[in-house]
């Protein structure tokens, strides 16, 4: 610890992996070395810590989850005081293949979503379906008979929805989970009706019986005519 009294020295550790990290606090040679009380905080929380010199204060932490990321802070108090703040932080995860997309399906047809990470292999892969502001989990084991989840490679989900209907319209997540995080992918799934190609089509053919009655009119007025000419 080198600032002034009474105030916040910070440094940013990036981790990319899980690790064993020890954080320690040393106290400038120019500083009184009459230290009467030290205090570690995750956050708000105090924690132990590890005298291991006359001088220097220390932590170690097994940093194995996004849980025990965060901030981590020490103070000193003597005849003056100090801080030092260390945060925490994981490495950028990957983005997710299969990111904004969107599946268009009919009813009663079947569909495959897929996702992926090309990167790094996730532990585990997570699906859910947007209902309105809430998000519901999918679980094969429950619906096997609408879902089937396949997780094979590792580094890649596929979901695959059986006979569709319009309830099945919406807005898909998955979830990929490493050991610092999660990363997510969207996926929009459109159902349509068989009716829906079929428009265009019948409106042609509505156009072309149109057509012939008139020509079968015109053709009928014309003889009426001519038989009372």
């Amino acid at each position: 610890l080198l600032g002034s009294s009474g105030t916040s020295v910070e440094k940013h550790i990036i981790l990319g992996s899980p690790a064993n990290v020890e954080l320690s606090c040393s106290l400038a040679s120019k500083y009184p070395r009459k230290i009467v009380q030290v205090t570690w905080k995750k956050g708000n929380e105090t924690i132990k810590y590890i005298n291991k010199t006359e001088n220097s204060w220390s932590i170690q932490l097994t940093v194995t989850n996004e849980n025990e990321l965060g901030s981590y802070s020490c103070t000193l108090k003597g005849e003056e005081e100090f801080k030092a703040v260390f945060h925490l932080k994981g490495k950028s995860l990957p983005q997710i293949e299969g990111k904004d997309k969107t599946i268009i399906s009919y009813e009663g047809d079947k569909v495959v979503m897929m996702c992926k990470s090309s990167n790094y292999t996730p532990i585990a892969w997570n699906w859910y379906l947007a209902n309105g502001s809430e998000e519901i989990a999918i679980n094969e084991s429950l619906l096997s008979d609408k879902y089937v989840i396949d997780r094979v490679p590792a580094n890649a989900t596929h979901l695959k929805i059986l006979k569709l209907t319009k309830k099945d319209d919406g807005v898909y997540w998955c979830e990929a989970v490493f050991k610092l995080g999660k990363s997510r992918g969207k996926l929009k799934l459109t159902i349509l009706t068989f009716m829906v190609p079929l428009t265009p089509f019948l409106a042609i053919v509505a156009e072309v019986v149109i057509l012939v009655a008139i020509i079968f009119l015109c053709e009928v007025y014309s003889k009426k005519k001519e038989k009372r000419a």
